[in-house]
This record gives structure tokens, C-alpha cells and sequence, in this order.
């Protein structure tokens, strides 16, 4: 059976925010798919985009990019007022200023995280998704070395020394609070986005990147996966031969993943989870 859809990003949804969300702007588009026997409808990667901006460079292989979590929805259910989002400058709408989002958006963000009320709907969350333990506390030493990558923090909390990490744990209990409430708006909205989708009968089709980035979670958690020296450094990186689009090739920066230490692990049954099964669609 043929099918045909339009490729378009969810960043690039028109909205007042800076960047497309999954808002009512994405429920908008896809009713417009389906006013026009469309059924399907591609987008890039859902990840947190670090270095460049790229959804092809994540600080996670797990999480959401927070960027996408709409403040409408966010108003909707009591967490932000309407003064939240009043006055704010969002910038040229013609393109995304990703340094003015994230100035503006986490204010708000923050904001709706102090009226936010845990209940078994979290807990739930929480409990069906062990990554996120890891990933927020990830991203709260981030945020407390102003954003430098994993390999330029002391060196107790490189190399992920228990002690260290239970320090960061309590110390920056608040930031992982926060983290963990972000994920846990992001797959909400998202999950039930993709309800609507389903029941207008489009389908959603998604990507992900080849690697991991460097500076992600998953490399600084588990370093022995990927072709990384002693120190953390990287051996060999990920990239694409010279082509018609690009004469002098592209340097991606990714570490390659260690195929070796990877099938070990999996054989003795200590691999599991997404990045297992990535790796396995690479092989």
C-alpha cells in the first residue's frame, strides 16, 4: 500500500515561543494532514540538542528535548499564568534563536516546576524509566559547571566515583528535580500527541542519530562502550566521506561505539535498553 506525508520538523511549527512545540500547533498540522489524505508525517530527532544545536548531537539517547514541551499545555494545567508568558521578547520568528530559548524558556520552565504537585502519575513515570536518574543528574552538573562537557569537570565526578556522585545527589537535589519534571512534561505531551495522530490515522515517523554524542550521558555513565582512551578521550571519531554535497567530508565528533565490549556485555546479559538495541540496528 503507497503512502505519502510531508517531512517537517516539530521545531519548525509556527508559534509565539521561539520554536515549534507540541502544542496546538502540532494537533493543528495534523488535522491539516488529514484535510489532505496525508498519512504521514516525518520529523528529526525528539533528543535534547546540544553542541550546535543539532538533533544529531544529544546529551541523552533516552530524553526529550525540553524546547518542545509547550507552555500553552503547561498553562492549561495550572502551572503557569498568563503574566508568565507576557512581555517577553521571543526574537525573529523567521529563524530559531536557540541561546535567546534558553535564557527564556527554563525561566518559565522554572516557574511552572515550583507549582508542580508529584502525584502516581509521576511516580509512575519515574519508576518505569531507570535513565532518568542518571540524565538528570547529568544535567544538573552541567548546569553547575556552566554547561561545561562531562570531560572537564573534577575529576572524581569523570570518573563517577560513588562518593562524588552522592554528594552531587543531594547537593543538587533541586536541579534533578527539575530535570526529571521536564521529561516527565515532554513524554506527556508527546504521548499524547501521538494518540491524537493515531486516531486521525497518521503515523509519526521518527529518527534517531547513528552515535552518541561525547558529551552525553550514556558515554560519561558507560565509557567502556565506546573506543575512549584512558582519560576519556575519544580514539577514533564518527564522520562521512567526501561526497557531492560535501568536497572535504564531514567530522561528526562522535565516539565509534567498542563492538567488542558491547557484544561481551550483551552475552552476558548486562546490556539492555536502547542503547543495546541501537547498536544492534547499526550491526
Amino acid at each position: 500500500m503507497r503512502k505519502s506525508g510531508i517531512l517537517l520538523h516539530i521545531a519548525s511549527l509556527p508559534n509565539d515561543y521561539g520554536i515549534g512545540t507540541l502544542g496546538r500547533e502540532a494537533y493543528d498540522f495534523i488535522d491539516l494532514l488529514e484535510r489532505s489524505s496525508q498519512s504521514l508525517w516525518q520529523i528529526l530527532p525528539l533528543s535534547p540538542t546540544s553542541y550546535g544545536d543539532s538533533p544529531y548531537q544529544s546529551f541523552s539517547i533516552y530524553a526529550g528535548n525540553p524546547y518542545f514541551i509547550s507552555p500553552d499545555l503547561l498553562k492549561e494545567e495550572g502551572l503557569l499564568e498568563n503574566s508568565d508568558l507576557e512581555g517577553i521578547d521571543w526574537g525573529d520568528k523567521r529563524y530559531i534563536d536557540y541561546a535567546l530559548l534558553y535564557d527564556k524558556l527554563y525561566g518559565i520552565f522554572r516557574k511552572a516546576y515550583a507549582r508542580f504537585k508529584p502525584d502516581a502519575e509521576y511516580a509512575a513515570f519515574t519508576e518505569e524509566n531507570p535513565w532518568l536518574k542518571d540524565y538528570a543528574l547529568f544535567m544538573a552538573l552541567k548546569n553547575n559547571y556552566s554547561g561545561k562537557p562531562w570531560n572537564e569537570w573534577d575529576k572524581p565526578l569523570r570518573k563517577r566515583e560513588k562518593g562524588a556522585l552522592e554528594k552531587a545527589e543531594k547537593e543538587l537535589a533541586e536541579e534533578i528535580g527539575f530535570h526529571i519534571f521536564l521529561q516527565y512534561e515532554f513524554f506527556k505531551q508527546w504521548e499524547n500527541l501521538r494518540r491524537y495522530a493515531k486516531g486521525k490515522g497518521v503515523e509519526i515517523i521518527g529518527d534517531i542519530p547513528i552515535y552518541a554524542a561525547y558529551d552525553s550521558v550514556e558515554v560519561w555513565c558507560r565509557p567502556e562502550l565506546f573506543m575512549l582512551d584512558d582519560e576519556g578521550t575519544p580514539q577514533y571519531v564518527a564522520g562521512f566521506p567526501p561526497d557531492g554535497f560535501s568536497p572535504d567530508g564531514q567530522l561528526w565528533g562522535n565516539p565509534l561505539y567498542n563492538w567488542e565490549a558491547m557484544k561481551k556485555k550483551a552475552m552476558a546479559g548486562g546490556l539492555t535498553g536502547s542503547l543495546l538495541q541501537r547498536s544492534f540496528m547499526i550491526m
